[in-house]
Protein backbone atom coordinates (compact mmCIF):
# COMPACT_ATOMS: atom_id res chain seq x y z
CA UNK A 1 0.00 0.00 0.00
CA UNK A 2 1.33 3.42 -0.88
CA UNK A 3 1.67 5.70 2.19
CA UNK A 4 0.44 9.26 2.24
CA UNK A 5 -3.32 8.79 2.37
CA UNK A 6 -3.61 11.25 5.24
CA UNK A 7 -5.09 8.86 7.81
CA UNK A 8 -2.11 8.93 10.20
CA UNK A 9 -2.56 10.33 13.71
CA UNK A 10 0.31 12.82 13.41
CA UNK A 11 -1.33 14.21 10.27
CA UNK A 12 -3.99 15.74 12.53
CA UNK A 13 -1.37 18.15 13.87
CA UNK A 14 0.40 18.61 10.54
CA UNK A 15 -2.77 19.83 8.83
CA UNK A 16 -3.59 22.29 11.62
CA UNK A 17 -0.02 23.61 11.53
CA UNK A 18 -0.33 24.33 7.83
CA UNK A 19 -3.75 25.90 8.25
CA UNK A 20 -3.05 28.12 11.29
CA UNK A 21 0.72 28.08 11.93
CA UNK A 22 0.83 31.11 14.24
CA UNK A 23 -2.14 30.18 16.44
CA UNK A 24 -1.28 28.98 19.93
CA UNK A 25 -1.80 25.22 20.11
CA UNK A 26 -0.71 24.32 23.65
CA UNK A 27 0.00 26.09 26.91
CA UNK A 28 1.68 24.20 29.72
CA UNK A 29 3.15 25.99 32.70
CA UNK A 30 5.30 28.82 31.35
CA UNK A 31 5.72 27.20 27.91
CA UNK A 32 3.60 28.11 24.90
CA UNK A 33 3.65 26.30 21.56
CA UNK A 34 2.20 27.61 18.32
CA UNK A 35 0.92 25.00 15.89
CA UNK A 36 3.97 25.50 13.70
CA UNK A 37 6.38 25.16 16.63
CA UNK A 38 4.57 22.11 18.01
CA UNK A 39 4.65 20.39 14.63
CA UNK A 40 8.38 21.07 14.32
CA UNK A 41 8.97 19.75 17.87
CA UNK A 42 7.13 16.53 17.01
CA UNK A 43 9.30 15.98 13.90
CA UNK A 44 12.47 16.58 15.92
CA UNK A 45 11.29 14.30 18.73
CA UNK A 46 10.60 11.58 16.14
CA UNK A 47 14.21 12.01 15.04
CA UNK A 48 15.40 11.65 18.64
CA UNK A 49 13.48 8.40 19.06
CA UNK A 50 14.71 6.87 15.83
CA UNK A 51 18.19 7.97 16.81
CA UNK A 52 17.92 5.61 19.81
CA UNK A 53 18.04 2.68 17.42
CA UNK A 54 14.30 2.11 17.39
CA UNK A 55 12.61 0.93 14.21
CA UNK A 56 8.98 1.28 13.08
CA UNK A 57 6.74 -1.14 14.95
CA UNK A 58 8.79 -1.02 18.17
CA UNK A 59 6.78 -0.33 21.30
CA UNK A 60 7.68 2.71 23.39
CA UNK A 61 6.38 3.02 26.95
CA UNK A 62 5.32 6.46 28.20
CA UNK A 63 5.51 6.76 31.99
CA UNK A 64 4.99 10.38 32.84
CA UNK A 65 2.77 13.06 34.29
CA UNK A 66 0.70 15.45 32.21
CA UNK A 67 2.91 17.83 30.26
CA UNK A 68 3.60 19.24 26.82
CA UNK A 69 6.47 16.74 26.60
CA UNK A 70 4.06 13.84 27.06
CA UNK A 71 1.93 15.07 24.15
CA UNK A 72 4.97 15.66 21.94
CA UNK A 73 6.24 12.15 22.70
CA UNK A 74 2.96 10.53 21.67
CA UNK A 75 2.80 12.43 18.39
CA UNK A 76 6.49 11.75 17.76
CA UNK A 77 5.91 8.01 18.14
CA UNK A 78 3.05 8.29 15.66
CA UNK A 79 5.18 10.20 13.16
CA UNK A 80 8.09 7.77 13.48
CA UNK A 81 5.91 4.68 13.00
CA UNK A 82 6.44 3.54 16.59
CA UNK A 83 3.75 2.08 18.86
CA UNK A 84 3.05 4.24 21.89
CA UNK A 85 2.25 2.44 25.17
CA UNK A 86 0.74 4.82 27.75
CA UNK A 87 1.45 3.72 31.31
CA UNK A 88 -0.52 4.76 34.38
CA UNK A 89 1.86 6.95 36.38
CA UNK A 90 0.64 5.28 39.59
CA UNK A 91 1.73 1.79 38.55
CA UNK A 92 4.63 0.28 40.47
CA UNK A 93 6.16 -3.10 41.15
CA UNK A 94 4.63 -6.15 39.51
CA UNK A 95 1.83 -4.17 37.83
CA UNK A 96 4.34 -1.90 36.10
CA UNK A 97 6.60 -4.81 35.17
CA UNK A 98 3.65 -6.73 33.73
CA UNK A 99 2.55 -3.95 31.42
CA UNK A 100 6.04 -3.14 30.15
CA UNK A 101 6.87 -6.81 29.73
CA UNK A 102 3.59 -7.82 28.10
CA UNK A 103 3.85 -4.96 25.60
CA UNK A 104 7.49 -5.71 24.88
CA UNK A 105 8.44 -2.04 25.20
CA UNK A 106 11.92 -1.47 23.76
CA UNK A 107 12.27 1.94 25.44
CA UNK A 108 10.42 3.77 28.20
CA UNK A 109 10.07 7.54 28.18
CA UNK A 110 9.86 8.43 31.86
CA UNK A 111 9.64 11.55 33.95
CA UNK A 112 12.73 11.70 36.20
CA UNK A 113 10.73 11.36 39.43
CA UNK A 114 9.21 8.11 38.14
CA UNK A 115 12.25 6.54 36.51
CA UNK A 116 13.43 4.95 39.76
CA UNK A 117 10.34 2.73 39.79
CA UNK A 118 11.20 1.06 36.50
CA UNK A 119 12.21 -2.62 36.66
CA UNK A 120 15.89 -3.44 36.45
CA UNK A 121 17.18 -3.72 32.92
CA UNK A 122 14.51 -1.56 31.34
CA UNK A 123 15.98 0.94 28.90
CA UNK A 124 14.70 4.47 29.48
CA UNK A 125 15.01 8.07 28.35
CA UNK A 126 13.88 11.07 30.42
CA UNK A 127 10.84 12.88 29.05
CA UNK A 128 11.69 16.31 30.51
CA UNK A 129 13.39 18.17 33.37
CA UNK A 130 16.76 16.64 32.51
CA UNK A 131 19.55 17.73 30.16
CA UNK A 132 19.40 14.28 28.52
CA UNK A 133 15.62 14.39 28.12
CA UNK A 134 13.57 14.12 24.95
CA UNK A 135 12.54 17.76 25.31
CA UNK A 136 16.12 18.97 25.83
CA UNK A 137 17.39 17.15 22.71
CA UNK A 138 14.95 18.76 20.27
CA UNK A 139 17.11 21.75 19.38
CA UNK A 140 20.08 19.59 18.42
CA UNK A 141 18.16 17.06 16.31
CA UNK A 142 17.15 17.37 12.68
CA UNK A 143 13.43 16.95 11.97
CA UNK A 144 12.36 13.48 10.88
CA UNK A 145 10.98 13.57 7.35
CA UNK A 146 10.23 9.93 6.63
CA UNK A 147 7.16 8.45 4.92
CA UNK A 148 3.80 8.87 6.63
CA UNK A 149 2.67 5.70 8.45
CA UNK A 150 -0.13 3.74 6.82
CA UNK A 151 -3.59 3.93 8.29
CA UNK A 152 -3.63 0.20 9.05
CA UNK A 153 -0.40 0.32 11.08
CA UNK A 154 -0.51 0.22 14.87
CA UNK A 155 0.03 3.51 16.68
CA UNK A 156 -0.87 2.68 20.27
CA UNK A 157 -1.56 -0.13 22.71
CA UNK A 158 -4.38 1.12 24.92
CA UNK A 159 -4.44 -1.05 27.99
CA UNK A 160 -7.89 -1.77 29.37
CA UNK A 161 -8.87 -0.61 32.82
CA UNK A 162 -8.46 -4.03 34.39
CA UNK A 163 -11.55 -3.75 36.63
CA UNK A 164 -12.19 -7.50 36.36
CA UNK A 165 -8.88 -9.04 35.19
CA UNK A 166 -5.33 -8.23 34.14
CA UNK A 167 -5.20 -5.32 31.65
CA UNK A 168 -5.19 -6.19 27.96
CA UNK A 169 -3.50 -4.07 25.30
CA UNK A 170 -6.08 -2.95 22.73
CA UNK A 171 -4.23 -2.63 19.41
CA UNK A 172 -5.21 0.75 17.94
CA UNK A 173 -4.36 1.68 14.36
CA UNK A 174 -3.88 5.17 12.97
CA UNK A 175 -7.07 4.84 10.98
CA UNK A 176 -9.12 3.78 14.01
CA UNK A 177 -8.06 6.78 16.07
CA UNK A 178 -8.54 9.27 13.22
CA UNK A 179 -12.09 7.96 12.76
CA UNK A 180 -12.63 8.37 16.51
CA UNK A 181 -11.37 11.97 16.39
CA UNK A 182 -13.93 12.86 13.75
CA UNK A 183 -16.67 11.17 15.78
CA UNK A 184 -15.66 13.22 18.83
CA UNK A 185 -15.55 16.51 16.90
CA UNK A 186 -19.03 16.04 15.50
CA UNK A 187 -20.74 14.56 18.58
CA UNK A 188 -19.19 16.94 21.12
CA UNK A 189 -19.38 20.15 19.07
CA UNK A 190 -15.64 20.83 19.32
CA UNK A 191 -14.69 24.15 17.72
CA UNK A 192 -11.51 26.13 17.06
CA UNK A 193 -12.84 28.99 19.18
CA UNK A 194 -13.29 26.82 22.28
CA UNK A 195 -10.84 27.20 25.17
CA UNK A 196 -10.45 23.67 26.52
CA UNK A 197 -8.49 22.77 29.61
CA UNK A 198 -7.08 19.24 29.88
CA UNK A 199 -6.50 18.17 33.47
CA UNK A 200 -7.20 14.44 33.48
CA UNK A 201 -4.34 12.00 32.82
CA UNK A 202 -3.09 12.02 29.24
CA UNK A 203 -2.11 8.36 29.56
CA UNK A 204 -5.83 7.61 29.60
CA UNK A 205 -7.63 7.46 26.27
CA UNK A 206 -10.51 9.78 27.20
CA UNK A 207 -8.50 12.95 27.80
CA UNK A 208 -6.04 12.28 24.98
CA UNK A 209 -8.27 10.88 22.24
CA UNK A 210 -11.71 12.35 22.94
CA UNK A 211 -10.52 15.87 23.70
CA UNK A 212 -6.86 16.88 23.26
CA UNK A 213 -6.19 15.34 19.82
CA UNK A 214 -9.61 16.27 18.37
CA UNK A 215 -9.16 19.81 19.66
CA UNK A 216 -5.75 19.96 17.97
CA UNK A 217 -7.46 18.77 14.80
CA UNK A 218 -9.85 21.74 14.80
CA UNK A 219 -7.13 24.26 15.76
CA UNK A 220 -8.13 25.25 19.32
CA UNK A 221 -5.80 26.62 22.00
CA UNK A 222 -5.33 23.92 24.65
CA UNK A 223 -4.29 24.38 28.27
CA UNK A 224 -2.70 21.30 29.86
CA UNK A 225 -2.70 21.02 33.66
CA UNK A 226 -0.83 18.56 35.84
CA UNK A 227 -4.04 17.47 37.57
CA UNK A 228 -7.67 18.57 38.06
CA UNK A 229 -6.87 21.10 40.77
CA UNK A 230 -10.05 22.96 41.71
CA UNK A 231 -8.32 26.26 42.51
CA UNK A 232 -6.49 26.29 39.18
CA UNK A 233 -9.56 25.28 37.19
CA UNK A 234 -11.77 27.92 38.79
CA UNK A 235 -9.07 30.58 38.26
CA UNK A 236 -8.81 29.73 34.54
CA UNK A 237 -12.60 29.87 34.14
CA UNK A 238 -12.90 33.20 35.92
CA UNK A 239 -10.04 34.64 33.85
CA UNK A 240 -11.75 33.62 30.60
CA UNK A 241 -8.97 31.18 29.67
CA UNK A 242 -11.08 28.03 29.93
CA UNK A 243 -14.65 27.43 28.80
CA UNK A 244 -14.60 23.67 28.11
CA UNK A 245 -13.85 20.95 30.66
CA UNK A 246 -13.98 17.17 30.72
CA UNK A 247 -13.96 15.25 33.99
CA UNK A 248 -15.25 11.94 35.32
CA UNK A 249 -18.06 12.04 37.87
CA UNK A 250 -15.64 11.73 40.79
CA UNK A 251 -14.04 15.07 39.82
CA UNK A 252 -17.37 16.82 39.15
CA UNK A 253 -18.57 15.59 42.55
CA UNK A 254 -15.47 17.08 44.18
CA UNK A 255 -15.78 20.40 42.30
CA UNK A 256 -19.49 20.71 43.14
CA UNK A 257 -18.70 19.95 46.78
CA UNK A 258 -16.19 22.79 47.17
CA UNK A 259 -17.34 25.61 49.48
CA UNK A 260 -16.58 28.21 46.76
CA UNK A 261 -18.57 26.39 44.04
CA UNK A 262 -21.60 28.52 44.89
CA UNK A 263 -19.69 31.83 45.03
CA UNK A 264 -17.06 31.79 42.25
CA UNK A 265 -17.91 33.38 38.90
CA UNK A 266 -18.14 30.25 36.76
CA UNK A 267 -20.46 31.63 34.10
CA UNK A 268 -17.65 31.45 31.53
CA UNK A 269 -17.78 27.65 31.56
CA UNK A 270 -19.85 26.84 28.48
CA UNK A 271 -19.28 23.12 27.91
CA UNK A 272 -19.06 20.41 30.54
CA UNK A 273 -18.26 16.86 29.53
CA UNK A 274 -18.55 13.90 31.84
CA UNK A 275 -17.89 10.23 31.40
CA UNK A 276 -15.51 7.34 32.21
CA UNK A 277 -18.04 6.08 34.78
CA UNK A 278 -21.73 6.53 35.54
CA UNK A 279 -22.75 9.98 36.76
CA UNK A 280 -25.27 9.64 39.62
CA UNK A 281 -28.49 11.34 38.57
CA UNK A 282 -28.82 13.32 41.86
CA UNK A 283 -25.32 14.76 41.36
CA UNK A 284 -26.12 15.71 37.76
CA UNK A 285 -29.26 17.50 38.92
CA UNK A 286 -27.24 19.52 41.45
CA UNK A 287 -24.78 20.59 38.74
CA UNK A 288 -27.57 21.69 36.41
CA UNK A 289 -29.25 23.67 39.19
CA UNK A 290 -26.06 25.62 39.93
CA UNK A 291 -25.10 26.26 36.27
CA UNK A 292 -28.35 26.24 34.27
CA UNK A 293 -26.72 27.68 31.12
CA UNK A 294 -24.06 25.00 30.95
CA UNK A 295 -24.10 22.62 27.95
CA UNK A 296 -23.73 19.11 29.36
CA UNK A 297 -22.46 16.14 27.37
CA UNK A 298 -22.37 12.55 28.58
CA UNK A 299 -19.52 10.62 26.92
CA UNK A 300 -19.53 6.84 27.02
CA UNK A 301 -17.31 4.13 25.60
CA UNK A 302 -14.24 2.05 26.35
CA UNK A 303 -10.60 1.78 25.39
CA UNK A 304 -11.20 -0.77 22.65
CA UNK A 305 -13.24 1.72 20.59
CA UNK A 306 -10.92 4.65 20.91
CA UNK A 307 -12.78 5.24 23.41
CA UNK A 308 -15.90 7.29 22.41
CA UNK A 309 -18.97 5.26 21.39
CA UNK A 310 -22.12 6.99 22.66
CA UNK A 311 -22.95 10.62 23.48
CA UNK A 312 -25.91 12.31 25.13
CA UNK A 313 -25.94 15.94 23.95
CA UNK A 314 -27.13 19.06 25.78
CA UNK A 315 -30.53 19.11 24.09
CA UNK A 316 -31.09 15.43 24.88
CA UNK A 317 -30.77 15.44 28.66
CA UNK A 318 -34.35 16.38 29.51
CA UNK A 319 -36.12 13.27 30.68
CA UNK A 320 -33.01 11.15 30.02
CA UNK A 321 -30.58 12.06 32.79
CA UNK A 322 -29.64 8.41 33.25
CA UNK A 323 -28.97 7.80 29.54
CA UNK A 324 -25.58 7.76 27.84
CA UNK A 325 -27.08 8.77 24.52
CA UNK A 326 -26.87 7.41 21.00
CA UNK A 327 -23.97 6.08 18.89
CA UNK A 328 -21.50 8.60 17.47
CA UNK A 329 -20.79 9.07 13.77
CA UNK A 330 -18.66 5.99 13.07
CA UNK A 331 -20.19 3.56 15.59
CA UNK A 332 -22.93 0.99 15.08
CA UNK A 333 -24.31 -0.39 18.36
CA UNK A 334 -26.87 -3.03 19.33
CA UNK A 335 -28.22 -4.58 22.53
CA UNK A 336 -28.18 -8.38 22.38
CA UNK A 337 -29.22 -11.31 24.55
CA UNK A 338 -26.98 -14.19 25.62
CA UNK A 339 -27.39 -15.82 22.20
CA UNK A 340 -26.28 -12.67 20.36
CA UNK A 341 -29.78 -11.88 19.09
CA UNK A 342 -31.24 -8.37 19.27
CA UNK A 343 -32.95 -7.75 22.60
CA UNK A 344 -36.35 -6.00 22.38
CA UNK A 345 -36.33 -2.29 23.21
CA UNK A 346 -36.53 -1.82 26.97
CA UNK A 347 -35.03 -5.24 27.69
CA UNK A 348 -31.54 -5.40 29.25
CA UNK A 349 -28.78 -6.97 27.21
CA UNK A 350 -25.12 -6.56 26.34
CA UNK A 351 -24.01 -3.69 24.10
CA UNK A 352 -22.08 -4.86 21.05
CA UNK A 353 -20.25 -2.61 18.59
CA UNK A 354 -19.13 -2.59 14.98
CA UNK A 355 -16.96 0.35 13.94
CA UNK A 356 -13.80 1.47 12.10
CA UNK A 357 -12.81 2.93 15.50
CA UNK A 358 -12.41 -0.53 17.02
CA UNK A 359 -9.08 -2.02 17.96
CA UNK A 360 -7.58 -4.90 15.98
CA UNK A 361 -7.74 -7.17 19.02
CA UNK A 362 -5.60 -7.59 22.14
CA UNK A 363 -1.82 -7.60 21.98
CA UNK A 364 -0.51 -11.19 22.19
CA UNK A 365 -3.83 -12.49 23.56
CA UNK A 366 -5.54 -14.47 20.79
CA UNK A 367 -8.01 -16.27 23.08
CA UNK A 368 -9.25 -13.03 24.66
CA UNK A 369 -9.50 -11.48 21.20
CA UNK A 370 -11.62 -14.36 19.91
CA UNK A 371 -13.89 -14.13 22.94
CA UNK A 372 -14.42 -10.37 22.56
CA UNK A 373 -15.00 -10.35 18.79
CA UNK A 374 -17.82 -12.68 17.79
CA UNK A 375 -19.89 -12.75 14.62
CA UNK A 376 -18.26 -9.51 13.44
CA UNK A 377 -19.24 -7.57 16.59
CA UNK A 378 -17.27 -6.53 19.67
CA UNK A 379 -18.76 -7.65 22.99
CA UNK A 380 -18.47 -4.65 25.32
CA UNK A 381 -19.29 -6.28 28.66
CA UNK A 382 -21.75 -3.45 29.41
CA UNK A 383 -25.36 -4.27 30.24
CA UNK A 384 -27.81 -1.73 28.83
CA UNK A 385 -31.30 -1.10 27.54
CA UNK A 386 -32.17 0.71 24.31
CA UNK A 387 -35.39 2.67 23.89
CA UNK A 388 -37.53 3.12 20.80
CA UNK A 389 -35.73 6.37 19.92
CA UNK A 390 -32.30 4.77 19.87
CA UNK A 391 -31.06 6.01 23.26
CA UNK A 392 -28.98 3.66 25.39
CA UNK A 393 -29.03 3.49 29.18
CA UNK A 394 -26.24 1.51 30.79
CA UNK A 395 -27.49 -0.60 33.65
CA UNK A 396 -24.27 -2.22 34.79
CA UNK A 397 -21.20 -4.13 33.77
CA UNK A 398 -22.28 -7.64 32.89
CA UNK A 399 -19.94 -9.03 35.54
CA UNK A 400 -21.25 -6.60 38.18
CA UNK A 401 -24.91 -7.64 38.00
CA UNK A 402 -25.97 -9.08 41.37
CA UNK A 403 -27.84 -12.37 41.68
CA UNK A 404 -29.91 -11.83 44.83
CA UNK A 405 -32.14 -14.79 45.66
CA UNK A 406 -32.24 -15.79 42.00
CA UNK A 407 -33.30 -12.30 40.87
CA UNK A 408 -30.82 -10.16 38.92
CA UNK A 409 -30.26 -6.71 40.45
CA UNK A 410 -28.44 -3.88 38.64
CA UNK A 411 -26.21 -1.97 41.03
CA UNK A 412 -26.81 1.34 39.21
CA UNK A 413 -30.43 1.62 40.40
CA UNK A 414 -29.47 0.92 44.01
CA UNK A 415 -26.66 3.47 43.85
CA UNK A 416 -28.96 6.17 42.47
CA UNK A 417 -31.41 5.57 45.34
CA UNK A 418 -28.67 5.95 47.93
CA UNK A 419 -27.24 9.07 46.28
CA UNK A 420 -30.47 10.88 47.15
CA UNK A 421 -29.47 10.72 50.84
CA UNK A 422 -27.62 13.94 51.79
CA UNK A 423 -25.04 12.05 53.87
CA UNK A 424 -23.82 9.91 50.95
CA UNK A 425 -20.79 11.43 49.24
CA UNK A 426 -20.07 8.37 47.10
CA UNK A 427 -21.40 4.84 46.92
CA UNK A 428 -20.68 1.59 45.10
CA UNK A 429 -23.02 -1.40 45.28
CA UNK A 430 -21.68 -4.94 44.94
CA UNK A 431 -22.90 -8.47 45.50
CA UNK A 432 -21.20 -10.48 48.24
CA UNK A 433 -21.48 -14.26 48.75
CA UNK A 434 -24.43 -15.14 51.00
CA UNK A 435 -25.83 -18.51 52.07
CA UNK A 436 -29.43 -17.29 51.84
CA UNK A 437 -29.39 -14.77 49.00
CA UNK A 438 -26.61 -16.27 46.80
CA UNK A 439 -25.29 -12.69 46.65
CA UNK A 440 -26.25 -10.08 49.21
CA UNK A 441 -26.75 -6.56 47.84
CA UNK A 442 -24.12 -4.55 49.70
CA UNK A 443 -23.57 -0.78 49.64
CA UNK A 444 -20.05 0.54 50.20
CA UNK A 445 -20.44 4.20 51.18
CA UNK A 446 -18.14 7.18 51.57
CA UNK A 447 -20.15 9.24 54.08
CA UNK A 448 -20.60 12.98 54.24
CA UNK A 449 -21.22 13.77 57.88
CA UNK A 450 -22.84 11.50 60.46
CA UNK A 451 -24.98 8.61 59.21
CA UNK A 452 -25.66 5.07 60.36
CA UNK A 453 -26.15 1.82 58.50
CA UNK A 454 -29.78 1.68 59.60
CA UNK A 455 -30.38 5.22 58.30
CA UNK A 456 -29.25 4.22 54.82
CA UNK A 457 -30.99 0.85 54.82
CA UNK A 458 -34.25 2.53 55.73
CA UNK A 459 -33.73 5.22 53.09
CA UNK A 460 -33.16 2.59 50.41
CA UNK A 461 -36.16 0.48 51.46
CA UNK A 462 -38.44 3.47 50.99
CA UNK A 463 -37.29 3.86 47.38
CA UNK A 464 -36.63 0.33 46.15
CA UNK A 465 -38.41 -3.01 45.98
CA UNK A 466 -37.39 -5.19 48.92
CA UNK A 467 -35.27 -7.55 46.80
CA UNK A 468 -33.18 -4.64 45.45
CA UNK A 469 -32.60 -2.88 48.77
CA UNK A 470 -29.16 -3.42 50.34
CA UNK A 471 -28.83 -6.07 53.00
CA UNK A 472 -25.82 -4.33 54.56
CA UNK A 473 -23.78 -1.13 54.37
CA UNK A 474 -20.02 -0.79 54.73
CA UNK A 475 -18.38 2.60 55.34
CA UNK A 476 -15.01 3.54 53.79
CA UNK A 477 -12.91 6.68 53.48
CA UNK A 478 -12.53 6.32 49.69
CA UNK A 479 -13.51 3.98 46.87
CA UNK A 480 -10.79 2.21 44.86
CA UNK A 481 -10.47 3.61 41.33
CA UNK A 482 -8.42 2.93 38.26
CA UNK A 483 -6.69 5.50 36.05
CA UNK A 484 -9.89 6.55 34.30
CA UNK A 485 -11.81 7.18 37.52
CA UNK A 486 -13.83 3.98 37.31
CA UNK A 487 -14.58 2.26 40.60
CA UNK A 488 -12.81 -1.10 40.81
CA UNK A 489 -15.61 -3.19 42.26
CA UNK A 490 -13.64 -6.42 42.28
CA UNK A 491 -11.43 -4.89 45.01
CA UNK A 492 -14.52 -4.14 47.09
CA UNK A 493 -15.84 -7.67 46.58
CA UNK A 494 -12.51 -9.18 47.56
CA UNK A 495 -12.14 -6.93 50.60
CA UNK A 496 -15.58 -7.33 52.12
CA UNK A 497 -16.19 -10.93 51.12
CA UNK A 498 -13.13 -11.80 53.16
CA UNK A 499 -14.61 -9.90 56.09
Amino acid sequence: MTPGHGSAVDGVLRRSARRTPARVAVEYGDRTWTYEALDDAVSRAAGVLLGQGLVPGDRVGAYGHNSDAYLIAFLACARAGLVHVPVNQNLTGDDLAYLLGQSGSALVLADPDLAGRLPDGVRSLPLRDDERSLLARLAGTAPHDGPEPRGDELVQLLYTSGTTALPKGAMMTHRALVHEYLSAITALDLRAGDRPVHSLPLYHSAQMHVFLLPYLAVGATNVILDAPDGDRLFDLIEAGRADSLFAPPTVWIALAGRPDFATRDLGGLRKAYYGASIMPVPVLERLRARLPGLALYNCFGQSEIGPLALVLGPDEHKGRLDSCGRPVLFVDARVVDEDGKDAPDGTPGEIVYRSPQLCEGYWDKPEETAEAFRDGWFRSGDLAVRDAHGYFTVVDRVKDVINSGGVLVASRQVEDALYTHPAVAEVAVVGLPDDRWIEAVTAVVVPRGEVTEEDLLGHARERLPHFKAPKRVEFVDALPRNASGKIVKRELRDRFAAG
